[in-house]
């Protein structure tokens, strides 16, 4: 395609925002549409006054039919459970769909259901093949298929941290799949815009926490994508802690290598190889740990790899922006495969440092 237009449901969260600050310098796509329930027949610069947009659009409640007349494509950034009320409507009109939320990320419904088991009372039960069908929208190991996709769930951001390191060491074996541990920690951001009293300054700040320790969300949405990678079923311990700064995500894995003997130069060609003809992963020298601070208001992923030799553990890091890399910016991602762009096009690079 040379250009392709996306409307964009669930525009004044913080998946919306980032999509619309993305897309307003995208050469190639469009946004055409701006959908929201709460917000419906409000001018944005009624309720965003400080994203200023072309012809100040109204926000629209989301309309199968109006959107299929206005977009190629929908990206949906609605809560847990919303985004599925809209997308077999979508799919059925032709609109091809990126969903910012966890609807369409598990191959089952069941183990969906089982993991949200609150918004589980609002799904459809006919969603099972939807469910299969959908693409895991991790844009460096499913690219091909994203490309193709007609639905594509993008990825948390924890899993995003923390899968990119570890895929390629379990695709090639070289990793035990038993007792791994990933330790990370999230800026505010990642609990959305809407009101929370953990999320407030007063609380969050001066302060680190751990939360979901045992049974977190995202657990077994990586254990799911490291199950197909391994090509056994593994169970891990994921442990996410709130930080008090507004944005960034970085996961720490440990792991036990299978050939001891490995140095932390030969793991990091293993990185290496596996993300050469990726730009927007970035494997660091031996040495050089990544800092969110150097990914901030990116779609990077920087990743890093240490050994200790005492104990034969792997030590495996990635740090993204979670807005960025870790939501909206990676669903711009999978809309530039899916519409024929290179993956890079329309996203930052670079850092505002410091």
């Amino acid at each position: 395609m040379t250009s392709a237009t996306v409307a964009v449901i669930g525009a004044s969260g913080y998946g919306g925002l980032q999509t619309l600050r993305l897309l307003q310098g995208h050469p190639g796509l469009k946004v055409s549409l701006l959908g929201g329930e709460r917000s419906a027949g409000k001018r944005w610069s009624e309720v965003c006054p400080f994203l200023p947009l072309q012809d100040d659009p109204e926000i629209e409640a989301p309309d199968p039919d109006r959107i299929a007349d206005r977009a190629d494509f929908a990206l949906l950034s609605l809560p847990n459970g919303l985004a599925s009320d809209l997308v077999p409507a979508l799919l059925k009109r032709g609109v091809r769909v990126v969903d910012l939320s966890a609807d369409y990320r598990y191959r089952s419904l069941d183990q969906w259901s089982q993991v949200y088991v609150h918004e589980a009372s609002q799904r459809h039960r006919e969603d099972h093949q939807l469910c299969e069908e959908a693409v895991y929208g991790l844009p460096e190991w499913n690219g091909p298929a994203i490309a193709d996709a007609r639905l594509v769930a993008a990825p948390g951001c924890f899993p995003t941290a923390s899968l990119l390191p570890l895929l390629p060491f379990l695709k090639q074996g070289l990793i035990e799949t038993e007792g791994l541990i990933i330790d990370a920690k999230t800026g505010t951001s990642g609990g959305g815009r809407a009101a929370k009293e953990h999320l407030l300054l007063a609380e969050a700040s001066e302060s680190i926490c751990p939360y979901g320790v045992i049974g977190h969300r995202h657990t077994s949405e990586i254990e799911q994508l490291a199950t197909q990678a391994a090509g056994n079923e593994i169970q891990l311990q994921f442990t996410p802690h709130l930080v008090p700064m507004v944005r960034g995500l970085l996961a720490t894995v440990y792991g036990r290598l299978r050939d001891p003997g490995l140095t932390a130069d030969d793991c990091t060609t293993v990185l290496e190889a596996f993300y050469r003809h990726h730009p927007l992963v970035r494997v660091l020298p031996v040495g050089t740990y990544p800092a969110t601070k150097w990914v901030k208001h990116t779609n990077r992923a920087l990743l890093s790899v240490q050994v200790d030799h005492r104990t034969g553990r792997i030590v495996l890091m990635g740090a993204i922006d979670n807005l960025i890399k870790g939501q909206a910016g990676q669903g711009v991602q999978c809309l530039n495969l899916m519409a024929g762009f290179p993956p890079t096009t329309g996203l930052p690079l670079d850092p505002f440092y410091p």
